[in-house]
């Protein structure tokens, strides 16, 4: 290992792994001492374990407050979704894993395809800050797009209180969401895959390019798909290699 790519990714001596508690399909669960568990924190335990270096994961109730701190000596590695807002300040790896993010749509609802919902007269909830947010904010020329800050949970509650025409998320949550909204219905396909990466800070081209190795080498090894299986994880899958 060059004492150069340590040296960036671990300057303290300890590599600190941002990790984005939001993330309910790559956190988890717990470690009896309190910790994150799951296929997010096994990657940047790999990555500190390839370096010979102590880790320490530093948790993030959301994404985009990983994101804001990009570039305040608050973390090493930033394992979150990779968009074009993030990258002016973070280099990206390509993605390790993908979750595919769709629509959903209450009971009676007239909308049963993708291309019906970009449309005048539509209000489309999802929470702030979320990656599959982003893309929409870039994406939605005709529809009213709200952004609840907060998390899924609350943008969920706000689009049964308002009685809004669509609600954007996860697979995997709108699956568990549906359950609460009988007679609702999840659309076929997706409107975009949220690409889950390792990030560094941008100054940091030489430890960007190992990072960049490990992930083409830990999906190629089968090393994701194994911690994917270990935590049981439905909805996630390896992104393809780049």
């Amino acid at each position: 290992m060059s004492p150069e790519i340590v040296a960036q990714l671990a300057p303290t001596g300890v590599l600190r792994a941002a990790i984005n508690m939001g993330n309910f399909l790559l956190v988890t669960g717990r470690t009896p001492d309190g910790g994150p568990e799951g296929v997010s924190p096994e990657m940047a335990r790999e990555i500190a374990s390839r370096l010979g270096v102590p880790l320490k994961l530093v948790p993030y109730a959301r994404p985009n407050e990983i994101a804001d701190a990009a570039g305040t000596d608050a973390w090493d590695i930033a394992n979150i979704g990779a968009e074009p807002q993030r990258a002016e300040k973070i280099s990206f790896t390509a993605a390790y894993c993908e979750i595919e993010a769709t629509y959903l749509v209450p009971p009676g609802s007239p909308i049963t395809a993708m291309d019906q919902v970009d449309r005048k007269g539509i209000r489309i909830c999802s929470g702030a800050g979320a990656a599959y947010t982003l893309w929409l904010e870039r994406n939605i020329r005709n529809a009213e797009l709200v952004l609840v800050p907060g998390g899924g949970g609350a943008a969920f509650k706000r689009f049964l209180d308002e009685r809004m025409e669509v609600y954007a998320g996860l697979r995997p949550g709108l699956i568990t969401d549906i359950e609460k909204l009988p007679g609702a219905r999840i659309l076929d396909g997706q409107f975009m895959a949220v690409q889950q990466a390792i990030g560094t800070n941008r100054r940091n081209e030489a430890a960007a390019a190992w990072l960049s190795g490990f992930v083409e080498e830990a999906k190629a090894s089968g090393l994701v798909a194994r911690f994917i299986e270990k935590h049981k994880v439905r909805g996630l899958s390896v992104a393809p290699a780049a």
